[in-house]
């Protein structure tokens, strides 16, 4: 990855991170609503299928250690859970709504 990277390398990553729950990445979930990058830094909008999501630890951590292995340790990374707009099935992407027959 380039020292800054851009949207696609940063969404490249985060396909790396699975919802253990349902075995499909985070982007094509549509858990994923925003990236931006400023210099030095990457900020992450993203939301949970539910509040009550019992893997958002886990996730949360997974997408730490997929960045921080992945970007320059001088780029930040701000991650930060939103729940406005709830997520729903119709965000997924075709490949995920597949993957459950959809």
């Amino acid at each position: 990855m380039p020292a800054m990277p851009d949207v696609e390398s940063v969404k490249a990553v985060l396909r790396q991170v699975i919802d253990p729950e349902v075995g499909v990445n985070i982007v094509d979930l549509g858990l994923v609503y925003g990236i931006d990058i400023t210099p030095g830094q990457v900020s992450i909008r993203l939301t949970m299928t539910s509040p009550a999501c019992p893997m958002g630890d886990m996730i949360m951590n997974d997408i730490d250690a997929a960045l921080d292995a992945a970007l320059p340790p001088e780029i930040g990374v701000v991650v930060n859970l939103v729940w406005d707009p709830p997520w729903t099935p119709e965000m997924m992407n075709k490949d995920a709504r597949g993957h459950f027959g959809w």
